[in-house]
């Protein structure tokens, strides 16, 4: 997984509430187990129409924001289905941080394991976010995780809270496989050990 450190990057802003996962990447998407290839279907049914052509009027179909990096959303960003396909899309089209007043638990949890920072503000904040979003390709936010805080692109900042667990985990680049290697050393001494004690095992 790759560290989270600082983003400076384009905000696409998204203001819907209740997006959820079957939007973020439809059902009929969800037969890989890759990790890559989703981007492409990201937001399938708003992005494209029936015939496959792109709907200018979708963000992030807009020359402004096909570079995103960071979306700006509305409350219970990541509700519905429980699907690790949606952090997986996200990902793969190159969207690394989401900010919103609210997301679903398990949409939440699983972005800090795929690599994908969500950020909770105030609505209050999240409108000056989405704003500032709004001015397109030449206005870059910035995220600081080890500052924990976000900045628009007119040096507005404003902090944000962070698990210190995740915090760690995102900073080191660790996932759950991550984690159990550093333990590593320890796991192939209990081995050694076991097999000297327990041969016929």
């Amino acid at each position: 997984m790759d560290k989270f450190t600082t983003l400076t990057g384009v905000a696409a802003p998204m203001p819907l509430v209740n997006v959820d996962t079957d939007m973020i990447i439809p059902k009929q998407f969800l037969k890989t187990i890759k990790r890559t290839g989703l981007g492409a279907n990201l937001f399938d049914e708003m992005r494209f129409d029936q015939e496959g052509n792109e709907i200018p009027d979708f963000v992030l179909n807009q020359p402004a924001y096909r570079n995103a990096e960071i979306l700006v959303a509305g409350e219970n960003f990541g509700c519905g289905s429980s699907r690790e396909h949606a952090p997986w899309a996200l990902l793969d089209f190159g969207i690394r941080c989401v900010i919103a007043p609210s997301f679903a638990d398990i949409f939440f949890n699983n972005c800090f394991k795929n690599g994908i920072l969500p950020i909770v503000l105030p609505q209050d904040q999240v409108d000056v976010l989405m704003e500032d979003a709004k001015k397109g390709a030449n206005a870059r936010m910035t995220v600081d995780l080890e500052a924990q805080v976000v900045t628009t692109s007119d040096g507005q900042s404003f902090p944000f809270e962070v698990d210190a667990f995740k915090k760690h985990c995102l900073l080191n680049g660790l996932d759950d496989i991550g984690l159990t290697l550093e333990k590593a050393a320890a796991i192939d001494s209990f081995e050694a050990k076991a097999g000297t004690l327990r041969p016929w095992v």
